[in-house]
């Protein structure tokens, strides 16, 4: 799992999973999601809800989810662009916009509100997939995508940061900004100025919060232990809430960033008191429409209903 707040009482003992002696790595999504996917190197994991989700269905992932949403983001501020030709939303059309990987979750929900809101859709531009920071990235799973959608390979000796420094792509989505020298240049910028308020009237709007990465138990474990899905949704649960009320003790910040009051109440007043919630129920929407785009983007090989993707255990774990 990756090393945040959330989890941090799981790590340090404070927090225990009933039954369990487990051993923690704190690794990076990139690491962890490549060893979960390509060699199934963990027991329980952190996994990308995307990747996830094509591996479920087709029947072939190793892992089963808990409706555990370690990372969770609006994907707003993942959408760069050369602002010297591309002045408004509209304008993506018929553009080259770099991606690390066209299945990555950041990226299916990008699509999804360049889709939705602005009417741009996956046909409508061409993807070029490469590394952010360094040159090469294969997709971690294969993929078959619809008819129309347009993918070209970055030159193997390049990066899609550097190609939007040079101008040789006009946008770039990706969970992390563009490095390198794309990162002071001024004509590359956020597509949205203020993000912020965009995805404010987006949540407004739709009641989503978009949902990153889940948690993933090594399937065989999860049927030979029944009650280990439970155990595992309440420890972090336990772990999230001791955070949160962490977060809300301001007597000395634990966060090292001014303002985090006026922030912490913000979140409250746009997405209510339990603004980072587990859970099937509280996210029934989001989650809907996750497997919506999913879907519709070509990336899942059927449409899922909701109460087709975690463990059945923990759609009961909750409503006790």
């Amino acid at each position: 799992m990756g090393d945040y707040d959330r989890n941090r009482a799981l790590f340090d003992g404070r927090t225990q999973i009933d039954g369990c002696d487990p051993v923690y790595m704190l690794l990076s999504p990139e690491e962890m999601f490549f060893r979960a996917m390509r060699s199934q190197d963990f027991d329980i994991t952190e996994l990308s809800f995307s990747s996830y989700l094509v591996k479920h269905s087709r029947g072939e992932c190793p892992y089963v989810a808990v409706p555990v949403f370690l990372s969770r983001a609006f994907r707003h501020t993942s959408i760069y662009v050369r602002k010297d030709r591309i002045k408004r939303t509209e304008d993506l059309k018929g553009k080259r916009i770099g991606i690390p990987e066209y299945q990555l979750t950041a990226i299916v929900w990008a699509r999804s509100i360049l889709q939705s809101d602005y009417g741009i859709s996956p046909e409508d531009v061409t993807w070029v997939r490469g590394g952010i920071d360094t040159p090469g990235r294969p997709e971690k799973i294969k993929l078959s995508l619809p008819a129309g959608v347009k993918i070209e390979d970055a030159p193997a000796d390049t990066t899609i940061s550097d190609m939007l420094d040079r101008g040789e792509i006009d946008g770039f989505i990706a969970p992390r900004p563009p490095s390198g020298a794309a990162a002071s240049n001024p004509d590359v910028a956020w597509l949205f100025d203020d993000p912020t308020a965009v995805a404010k009237d987006y949540y407004r709007r739709t009641g989503i919060f978009p949902i990153m990465h889940v948690v993933g138990i090594r399937k065989e474990l999860a049927q030979q232990h029944r009650w280990l899905p439970g155990a595992v949704f309440k420890a972090f649960s336990e772990s999230k809430a001791r955070a949160l009320e962490l977060l809300a003790d301001t007597s000395a910040t634990k966060v090292t960033l001014p303002f985090v009051e006026e922030q912490l109440k913000a979140a409250r007043e746009t997405l209510g008191q339990d603004f980072w919630s587990y859970g099937v129920e509280a996210n029934r929407k989001t989650i809907e429409a996750f497997l919506h785009h999913h879907h519709a983007q070509g990336l899942s090989a059927r449409k899922l209903a909701v109460e087709e993707v975690f463990d059945p255990s923990t759609y009961e774990t909750y409503k006790i």
